[in-house]
């Protein structure tokens, strides 16, 4: 049950992938965007090597909770990748994820040359923990 999450951005995008189990996340790179080909290329790769049964791509919402332009833009990405791969994608609203993951990165006195090479990649792996998270609680339900 292998996830791969994505937080797609419009010079990078972040990548983490789950466990075999499901458990845990686990930032994987930080693809720097060179065009809409390149980037399915490296996706490609990404498939190839980890093969996921679901892509996770996070979607950023405004404060009304409505979809913002980019998350449209975003969205219309995801389903190119999902019609090259037919790998399944789901969406997941990252609201914040790269927040969460700048305030990390400055507790851990990271400089701001290191904090900006892995910050994309943090926050998909923050992405893929509260997908994650959702689906454990999900299952924790169902047995009840």
């Amino acid at each position: 049950m292998r996830i791969l999450a994505l937080d797609v951005g419009t010079k990078t995008i972040g990548v983490a992938v789950s466990d075999e189990l499901g458990i845990a996340a686990h930032g994987v790179k930080t693809i720097r965007r060179k065009g809409v080909d390149k980037d399915i290329e490296e996706i490609a790769r990404l498939i190839e090597e980890y093969r996921p049964c679901e892509i996770l791509v996070g979607i950023p919402y405004g404060f009304d909770g409505k979809i913002t332009r980019r998350g449209r833009d975003i969205i219309k990405f995801a389903k190119l990748v999902e019609r090259s791969f037919s790998v399944p994608v789901r969406f997941w609203d990252e609201s914040f994820s790269t927040v969460c993951a700048e305030k990390v990165l400055l507790e851990a006195d990271m400089s701001r040359y290191r904090r900006k090479k892995v910050i994309d990649k943090l926050a998909a792996v923050f992405i893929l923990e509260g997908y994650l998270e959702m689906q454990r609680a999900k299952k924790q339900l169902e047995s009840k």
